[in-house]
């Protein structure tokens, strides 16, 4: 099964909007922080904290532009090819910041090693990340598809089961694409009955996009047409 057919097209999608959210709820912020906190201080003008308030607030709306600034530097690197640069600047952001670009900078830093075909080290990222409870959390479960898909090849059933199931369990955003992983899993390991009880059950789901759901009416057709030729 070649790697490229067990990353669901819908994944990229979702994670570019995950990401879309994350950074519009912390400009959300930085806008309040900004402009609304500093309405209230103008109206208590006569605190003395008043400008120091003020001064805190501009370092950080500053930091932040910083840190994007940095990201978008790190991201072109990237796009021109100079990988080692890139990640080395990736590194050195997840290092520094405490705040949606250390997690998005850590998950880039893991996208170019598998861009770099260097998948075992790729990998290791992506599980350190997994296993920080204080990275973003629905970040963390993007990472665990993505891991999930990469060792669906070759990786033992229950491993990658191990990190499909409580996605599952949580019924949360992205059990679509664990249900559909682990289906995928049925079908390299020969057991097509669960795969077809996976995609009805996927078929199922209010949440399942329009593209989504016709990719999995056309495995049930195939899966249904390889159990009645047994």
């Amino acid at each position: 099964m070649a790697k490229n057919t067990s990353k669901p097209q819908d994944n990229e999608d979702i994670l570019f909007q995950e990401i879309n959210e994350e950074l519009k709820k912390e400009k959300l912020a930085n806008f309040w922080k900004k402009y609304g906190l500093l309405a209230i201080i103008m109206i208590i003008a006569g605190l003395t904290f008043a400008v120091s308030y003020e001064s805190i607030v501009a370092w950080r709306n500053k930091r932040a532009q910083s840190w994007a600034d940095t990201y978008a530097y790190a991201y072109n690197l990237q796009y021109q090819g100079e990988y080692d640069k890139s990640i080395s600047v990736f590194r050195d952001m997840a290092e520094k910041n405490d705040g949606i670009y250390r997690d998005l900078a850590r998950l880039q830093a893991a996208n170019i090693l598998f861009m770099q075909n260097k998948n075992a080290d790729a990998e290791k990222e992506l599980q350190a990340f997994i296993n920080d409870e204080d990275s973003n959390k629905n970040l963390r479960d993007m990472a665990v598809i993505k891991l999930a898909s990469y060792k669906l090849d070759e990786a033992p059933a229950e491993e990658i089961n191990s990190l499909l199931d409580p996605l599952i369990a949580e019924d949360g955003k992205w059990v679509n694409s664990a249900r559909e992983l682990k289906a995928m899993l049925a079908i390299r390991e020969h057991k097509l009955e669960e795969a077809k009880s996976l995609y009805e059950q996927l078929l199922g789901s209010p949440t399942l996009q329009a593209n989504f759901k016709n990719r999995v009416q056309d495995m049930l057709t195939v899966l249904n047409d390889a159990l009645n030729s047994k």
